[in-house]
């Protein structure tokens, strides 16, 4: 997996069919020496897009755990939701004891283990936001191996071997 390459920027993405529906979620890795890694998984029965999303992140976050390597990690998603819940408004609901002004935080558990996972690592972690569906190469592998994750019902990721990434691009799902 890992080995001694140097991760640059992972992107991760989830897909829902219906909303709530069946959810899955992809992540890509981009090393320095050029080597992508595609991967798959996090299906959830009756799941939401924004939970497929924070799964993404989740992952991405394991990635920088296993990465001894890296200095910096950049995470790129296309949800704004999922990197403000883990990155600003994490720091305000943990300060007021998990509560936020008007009501509940939907996905409560999830959004706490991710940022107990952040907090771990977030000198080497820096988010950013692409625009999804926009053309960007890597959020385009992510949603792809989002919407395979679907298909496939993969409740646990798996690495996607592939012959070119532009043959992934293709493929339907």
């Amino acid at each position: 997996m890992i080995e001694n390459n140097i991760i640059e920027k992972i992107y991760c993405d989830g897909a829902c069919s219906g909303n709530p529906g069946n959810a899955g979620t992809g992540v890509v890795l981009f090393y320095e020496n050029k080597k992508v890694e595609l991967y798959y998984g996090g299906f959830v029965e009756q799941g939401t897009n924004n939970i497929a999303e924070l799964n993404g992140i989740y992952k991405a976050l394991l990635f920088v755990k296993l990465d001894k390597n890296s200095n910096q990690i950049k995470i790129l998603a296309d949800s704004k939701y999922a990197i403000d819940c883990i990155s600003k408004w994490s720091f305000s609901w943990s300060a007021n004891g998990w509560k936020k002004k008007g009501g509940e935080i939907k996905n409560l558990e999830l959004i706490q283990a991710i940022f107990k996972l952040y907090l771990a690592f977030k000198h080497r972690v820096v988010f950013e936001h692409v625009k999804g569906h926009s053309g960007d190469f890597g959020n385009e592998l992510a949603d792809v191996m989002a919407r395979k994750a679907i298909k496939m019902g993969n409740y646990r990721f798996e690495k996607y071997d592939y012959n070119s990434l532009e043959s992934v691009l293709k493929e339907k799902y």
